[in-house]
């Protein structure tokens, strides 16, 4: 049977007819459970688990419709545990209370209780803290089902408590097994072409439920003639990938975004891209990360990556979207091809080290300007050199404090534009050794 989520049947049988099909193919055993091998299987933490007639507290994270409420109900049955859910969105402090109140009663007989809770993240801090002395004493064995990244959402305390498994969305191969088992439930094939059904198991986006809730809709449909990729696309919905603009999941993209950038590789970089502008993402949210990436990692190796960035931004916010999407593309694919270096970002960390390290130290008396009297009389201003009065520009003059020795911040690389300026900065070092060993 499929890996999908637990709706809770009630008491009551309702005809076969009216039950959903997500329903008709739950799964009845750890075996049944597609696309999560890596932990119900033998060598798996649940597998293991099962075999040894215990549980530890868990938390399942993992993309919507990928079985977490499924295994964590068939857990409880493989180990002979009382099995409790609640959901974070309709369930308080009253209900909590409740259910540990209840379970320690049945932990008085020996029976133990698994407590399920999806969607563990909506509970706040407070609330998370109130299962630790049940989770502790062993009232209840506790598994949260979360879409979003534990380590940012759930209490430290709690997160010690339990072991976080993480599930994967479902590939092709397990989609392409669902709708075989809808098929098998329903007696018959869907009506779609062979490209159309790949097309169909790409729609879902890894999400076992929706793939089969679509099925259902095909089924209902009463189509006689196949349908083909065109005909099915304009007769069911695309799922909107799963993309939260303040979540774990916006931070990844951003990250592979950015690091994509710096790898050099544009085609990656434009797909990332184009998973968050589709998805909804603010595009001057990606107009700042663009502009960080061309002064982080590619500087004064191309100075032109930063002009792009402004630009795509000034024509952005003259164009909007879709079309000034188009100027961020190139600002993107710019920064990618551009060559690289981090010197400039490597310098301003060093510099700043050394700014605080050193203190408030005075600049040289030379270099310092002197619209007063008091000030020519103490020597400011006194000696200055006008570099343009120098030969080449240049007069090779000290310009650090009198108490500390020259340091070196900025090292450009050879590439790019950066290797015309190591190449000046170079001859630059060299006239002030020579002046230096001529005084």
């Amino acid at each position: 049977m499929a890996d999908l989520f637990d709706t809770g049947a009630g008491s009551g049988e309702p005809p076969a007819a009216a039950v959903p099909l997500a329903e008709q193919l739950r799964p009845t055993d750890l075996s049944e459970i597609i696309g999560q091998e890596h932990l119900t299987g033998p060598e798996g933490a649940i597998g293991r688990m099962v075999a040894a007639g215990r549980l530890s507290s868990l938390i399942l994270w993992g993309p919507p419709g990928t079985g977490k409420t499924s295994i964590a109900r068939l857990l409880a049955g493989a180990v002979g545990y009382r099995f409790v859910a609640i959901s974070a969105v309709f369930s308080g402090v009253a209900d909590l209370k409740k259910v540990f109140a209840e379970a320690e009663v049945h932990a008085r007989t020996g029976q133990r209780t698994l407590l399920f809770v999806d969607e563990i993240h909506r509970f706040n801090r407070s609330q998370q803290d109130g299962f630790l002395p049940y989770v502790e004493s062993g009232a209840v064995t506790l598994v949260g089902a979360t879409t979003e990244n534990p380590s940012f959402e759930l209490n430290a305390a709690l997160l010690s408590r339990a072991q976080v498994l993480v599930l994967h969305r479902l590939d092709e191969a397990a989609l392409t097994t669902l709708l075989a088992r809808a098929e098998e439930v329903e007696g018959r094939a869907l009506p779609l072409t062979d490209d159309a059904r790949a097309a169909l198991v790409t729609t879902a986006d890894g999400d076992g439920r929706f793939l089969l809730n679509q099925a259902e809709m095909l089924f209902a449909a009463g189509i006689e003639t196949p349908l083909d990729t065109a005909a099915l696309r304009d007769l069911i919905q695309r799922r909107l990938p799963v993309y939260d603009k303040d979540r774990e999941g916006h931070y990844g993209l951003i990250s592979a975004l950015h690091k994509s950038i710096r790898g050099s590789d544009p085609q990656a970089a434009l797909y990332y891209l184009g998973r968050m502008l589709t998805a909804g993402e603010e595009p001057l949210y990606l107009l700042r990360r663009l502009t960080r990436a061309a002064v982080e990692d590619i500087g004064l190796a191309d100075p032109q990556a930063l002009v792009q960035c402004m630009a795509a931004k000034d024509t952005y916010d003259f164009l909007g979207s879709p079309e000034g999407e188009l100027a961020i593309v190139q600002a993107c694919l710019y920064l990618a091809t551009a060559p690289k270096s981090n010197a400039l970002y490597t310098a301003q960390k060093e510099a700043w080290k050394s700014a605080k390290a050193h203190g408030s130290l005075s600049p040289p008396k030379h270099i310092l300007g002197a619209p007063t009297r008091l000030m020519r009389d103490l020597g400011y201003g006194k000696g200055y050199q006008y570099d343009h009065d120098a030969p080449d520009a240049f007069s090779g003059a000290s310009y650090w404090p009198e108490e500390m020795a020259p340091e070196t911040y900025y090292r450009p690389t050879d590439r790019g534009f950066e290797k015309r300026l190591a190449e000046r900065l170079a001859w630059w070092d060299e006239q002030r050794q020579r002046q230096q060993e001529g005084s």
